[in-house]
């Protein structure tokens, strides 16, 4: 049985994607955050890069390829996107990269919104496991993880991430 990995801190994460995003930014970009751990980490970018970029964000649970067998999560949420996507250089937004479906649902959705020019993925973690070709551009931490152990984000009440460790295992 291998060791648990150490889970570093996410504020350390966070400026590191803050730092590669902003050599990047154009005129055209926006941040674009996934429901709702994404949407947490891309209001945390948005601090860092300032209010000059566009800060959106999507629940997309309708989008998702297993909806009709998980059904409704209790606590959707609207999307939010107040600036136009056509022609946007969208910077998408999750937490933790796993087998990339919901990245799909998320791109499919903004194609809902209108035609990006580009859309380049950001993510705090990247565990490994991915099912569909997909990968992020701006990286925190590769974190490779065994399928039965998932990484959680977590909020406590002051705004505050991170990061702890789940066993799926029964």
């Amino acid at each position: 049985m291998s060791p648990s990995p150490v889970l570093p801190e996410v504020d350390p994460l966070i400026r590191k994607l803050a730092e590669e995003i902003a050599g990047h930014l154009t005129d055209r970009s926006a941040l674009v955050g996934i429901h709702t751990g994404g949407a947490w980490v891309a209001q945390k970018l948005y601090a860092l890069l300032g209010p000059e970029i566009p800060l959106g964000t999507l629940d997309i649970a309708f989008y998702r390829d297993d909806f009709s067998r998980m059904g409704l999560h209790p606590q959707v949420r609207p999307s939010q996107i107040d600036f136009p996507v056509e022609g946007a250089h969208i910077i998408l937004v999750d937490d933790v990269l796993y087998t990339g479906r919901t990245v799909r649902a998320a791109m499919n959705e903004l194609f809902d919104f209108g035609r990006p020019a580009a859309i380049e993925l950001a993510v705090l973690i990247d565990r490994g496991g991915r099912e569909l070709p997909i990968a992020a551009q701006y990286v925190g931490a590769v974190i490779p993880l065994p399928p039965h152990q998932h990484i959680q984000l977590n909020r406590d009440p002051q705004g505050r991430l991170s990061l702890s460790l789940l066993d799926k295992r029964h």
